[in-house]
C-alpha cells in the first residue's frame, strides 16, 4: 500500500465503506482429507450439501485426487460420490479426478476426469489436453456417465460431437440444459485455450450423453492479426438458459504487435443446433456452431473469472483502477465500453483499498457482489442509486489464515469458503497435505441480510454510518 493504514481507511470511509463486525464462521469438515472447491458452483440445488475434490492429499495437483465428494452442511457428514476404481499417483499420475459442480437442477455432480488407468497406454497420464467430463449421481451410489467423447484420431475427421483434447471447469447453465466449460487441444497444440460447450443431443457420440462444440475460434499462438483471439478463459455463463458465455480473450491490438486481455461475449441462441459445429481434424481447428456471434466489451484489460447476474443483464469482472489496483467492474451484457448510452459502458464497482481479490459472485439477489480482499470476504452494493459501491467486511479482515474459494447458496443464505486450518487424525496427531501444508477444510456463515433486497444490514442499517 502507498499510504499510510491510517490514510488509507479514512479515504476509504469517504468512499462509503461500512466496517462490520465480522460474522461467525462455523466449520463443517474435520475430515484428514483436502477439501478443495475451486471457485466452481459448489453448492446443491436446495442448498443443503457443498461438493468439493481432495486434491493435494497425497500428490499435486488433480492428477493425483482421489477422490469427489460432499459434505451435508447441517451435520458435518461427508460421502464419497466418485472414487476411481485404479490410480497411479506421483508425477505421472492417472486418472486424476477433480473442480466438482452440482447441477442447479438436479441430484448430480460433474467433475474433471483423466484418462482411466487401462487406457494410459493409449492416451498417456493426466494432462491438462487429456480430460473429460463426468456427471455422478451424488446419492453415494457412484453411478455415473461420460459426459463427453474425446477422440484423437488423425487418419480421418473427429468423430462429430467429440473433442480432440481435454474439458475442464464444467459449469452447468442455471437451468442445467447446457454445459459451458474451457478446453485444450492436443492435435493441434499450436492453438491456445478456448471455450465451448455441451448439450444432450440425439447425435451424441456413442459413449457420451452430450455433444461438443467449441465456440471461439482462437488463432495459433502469435499469429493473431488484429482484432484476432488466441488464449480464451476465465469463462461463466451470464444468463440463465446459457445463451451468452462471457469469457476473457487474448486479443492482438490494433498496432499488430501488442495484446490486451479484454471482455468478451459468445451469443448462442437456444435455437442454435449444435450439431452444425464443425469437429476438426489432425490438420484442422474445430469451429462453432453456425449461429454464434462473438461480441467485444471491453478495450481495456479485464481479468479473473467474470460473472453474470442473475438475470444475465450485467457481468462483473476485473478491471483495474487508477493506481493499478484490481478492482470489480461491472457492465451490461449488451453493453461496450464504445457504446454510446453511457449507461452500456462499464462502471467501477469496487474501491477496495487493498484490491478486489480472487472469488468474484454475485448473491442471488443481483443486488450485491462478493469477493475476497485483505483476507476477509467483503459485500459491495451493486444496485443502481445511493447506495451503489458501498461495502462491508462480512468476516474478519487482515487475519490469517488464508480465505479462499468463495462460493453463495442458491438462495442467497449461506456463504461458503476453504482455509487451511490444523486437522488431527484419530491418534491426536497433525496431518498435512502431501507437501507439508495444514489441510483445507471448509467453513460457512450466515449471510447477514435482514430483507429480500440481499444488501448486508451492515449497509443498510450501518453501526458507525459514512462521514
Amino acid at each position: 500500500m502507498r499510504e499510510t493504514a491510517g490514510a488509507v481507511w479514512v479515504c476509504a470511509l469517504a468512499m462509503g465503506v461500512v466496517l462490520a463486525a465480522g460474522a461467525d464462521e462455523r466449520q463443517i469438515t474435520f475430515s484428514t482429507k483436502n477439501h478443495c472447491l475451486d471457485n466452481n458452483d459448489n453448492f446443491s440445488a436446495d442448498g443443503r450439501f457443498l461438493c468439493y475434490d481432495t486434491r493435494e492429499g497425497v500428490g499435486p495437483g488433480i492428477e493425483n485426487c482421489q477422490s469427489i465428494e460432499k459434505v451435508e452442511i447441517a451435520t458435518g457428514e461427508e460421502t464419497v460420490l466418485y472414487t476411481p476404481a485404479a490410480s497411479v499417483r506421483g508425477e505421472r499420475a492417472a486418472p486424476g479426478v477433480g473442480a466438482a459442480s452440482y447441477s442447479p437442477v438436479e441430484n448430480k455432480v460433474a467433475f474433471i476426469h483423466g484418462p482411466p488407468l487401462r487406457d494410459v497406454p493409449d492416451r498417456g497420464y493426466y494432462a491438462k489436453p487429456n480430460r473429460n467430463g463426468v456427471e455422478v449421481l451424488a446419492d453415494g451410489s457412484g453411478r455415473n456417465v461420460w459426459l463427453d467423447k474425446r477422440d484423437t484420431a488423425t487418419a480421418r475427421d473427429t468423430i462429430p460431437g467429440a473433442h480432440r483434447g481435454g474439458t475442464h471447469r464444467h459449469e452447468y447453465s442455471r437451468d442445467g440444459k447446457r454445459i459451458g466449460f474451457t478446453y485444450d487441444d492436443v492435435l493441434l497444440p499450436q492453438y491456445g485455450r478456448t471455450v465451448g460447450y455441451m448439450e444432450r443431443h440425439p447425435k451424441a457420440p456413442r459413449g457420451a450423453t452430450h455433444y461438443v462444440a467449441l465456440l471461439v475460434p482462437v488463432v495459433p499462438k502469435g499469429m493473431a492479426k488484429p482484432g484476432e483471439i488466441e488464449h480464451a478463459a476465465g469463462d461463466s455463463w451470464v444468463d440463465p438458459h446459457g445463451a451468452m458465455r462471457a469469457f476473457v480473450g487474448k486479443v492482438r491490438e490494433d498496432d499488430g504487435e501488442s495484446y490486451e486481455e479484454s471482455l468478451f461475449v459468445v451469443d448462442v441462441p437456444l435455437d442454435v443446433d449444435i450439431s452444425t459445429a464443425d469437429s476438426g481434424s489432425a490438420t484442422r481447428f474445430p469451429s462453432a456452431p453456425k449461429g454464434t456471434r462473438i461480441r467485444r466489451l471491453t478495450h481495456a484489460y479485464a481479468g479473473g473469472i467474470v460473472r453474470g447476474s442473475p438475470e444475465g443483464d450485467r457481468i462483473a469482472y476485473y478491471g483495474r483502477d487508477k493506481d493499478g489496483l484490481p478492482q470489480v467492474f461491472i457492465i451490461a451484457s449488451d453493453g461496450s465500453d464504445r457504446d454510446p448510452d453511457p449507461a452500456k459502458r462499464p462502471v467501477q464497482a469496487t474501491h477496495l483499498p487493498e484490491g478486489a481479490g480472487p472469488g468474484l459472485r454475485w448473491h442471488p439477489s443481483g443486488n450485491v457482489v462478493l469477493c475476497i480482499s485483505n483476507n476477509a470476504v467483503v459485500a459491495t452494493c451493486v444496485k443502481p442509486g445511493l447506495r451503489f459501491g458501498k461495502w462491508a467486511f462480512l468476516t474478519p479482515h487482515g487475519d490469517a489464515p488464508e480465505r479462499s474459494e468463495l462460493v453463495v447458496s442458491p438462495d442467497g443464505e449461506l456463504v461458503a469458503f476453504t482455509k487451511p486450518v490444523p486437522t488431527l487424525n484419530a491418534a491426536g496427531q497433525r496431518v498435512y497435505t502431501y507437501d507439508g501444508q495444514d489441510l483445507r477444510q471448509i467453513f460457512v456463515f450466515a449471510y447477514p441480510a435482514a430483507d429480500a433486497s440481499g444488501i448486508p444490514d451492515a449497509i443498510t442499517r450501518p453501526r458507525n454510518p459514512s462521514p
